[in-house]
């Protein structure tokens, strides 16, 4: 961070990606190549045993498609967002938090969001398959704007904003996007993802500072005071003088 008029900024000079960003990058863009460069028989072959939908979560028990679902992007277009807010926003994150933490982060809002749109799709009467990164990546621009609330941020180099007009400028296209395309899977998934990163760097409801503060009244609990003052077996004005020569 740099000083500047009293208020810190992002050190914008350091951008450049981390080694868990760099991992979850290259996982996806591996897998999701391989996909775009497969055969036809192939690419149904890895959707039906990779990616998550209502038909396969809940008819056939793929549950592990949760998990493997947000490592395959099939829209060129999303994979290139992705991969910007990988190199641009998140390592700041990981920086922050450190690599195990980011790791969290990254796991918990895909698989939410994975769930959440699986579950609309279901509410829906729809097999919408529900793939990408794409909740995470909105879900790190909720952390972003949460941590970094007042922070300077010039969004490409050109736009000067706050992180958390930045946060709110990308909600506002979402909820645009969505409503005017009637993807309500993917609104939801989008949605479940940026209300669990939210609640993971609130520092009221947090489960993990919630967890910590229980923990410390745990063992405040536990801790006993001494009081001071002569024994209790001593009696008041009477010496020991077995040690007395």
């Amino acid at each position: 961070m740099k000083a500047n008029r009293g208020r810190s900024r992002i050190d914008w000079s350091q951008i450049r990606i981390t080694r868990g960003a760099l991992i979850i990058l290259g996982l996806e863009v591996g897998l999701s190549l391989v996909w775009l460069l497969a055969s036809k028989s192939a690419r149904l072959s890895m959707a039906e045993w990779l990616v998550a939908s209502p038909s396969q979560i809940f008819e056939r028990g793929r549950v592990w498609t949760l998990v493997t679902s947000p490592l395959l992007e099939i829209d060129f277009l999303a994979l290139l967002l992705t991969g910007l807010m990988l190199w641009m926003f998140v390592p700041t994150l990981e920086r922050f938090w450190g690599t195990p933490r980011f790791f969290r982060f990254v796991a918990i809002t895909s698989i939410v969001g994975s769930l959440a749109g699986v579950l609309a799709g279901l509410a829906l009467g729809t097999n919408w398959p529900i793939q990408g990164l794409s909740p995470f990546t909105y879900a790190a621009i909720v952390a972003f704007g949460i941590i970094y609330a007042r922070q300077p941020v010039q969004f490409f180099g050109v736009l000067p904003l706050t992180g958390r007009q930045l946060m709110f400028g990308f909600i506002g296209f979402l909820v645009l996007f969505i409503t005017l395309q009637g993807l309500w899977e993917k609104g939801a998934s989008f949605a479940a993802a940026m209300v669990a990163a939210a609640i993971m760097v609130s520092k009221k409801w947090s489960p993990g500072l919630a967890l910590k503060r229980w923990r410390i009244a745990r063992a405040r609990a536990k801790l006993s005071v001494l009081e001071g003052g002569a024994p209790k077996t001593a009696k008041p004005g009477k010496r020991d003088e077995r040690w007395l020569n």
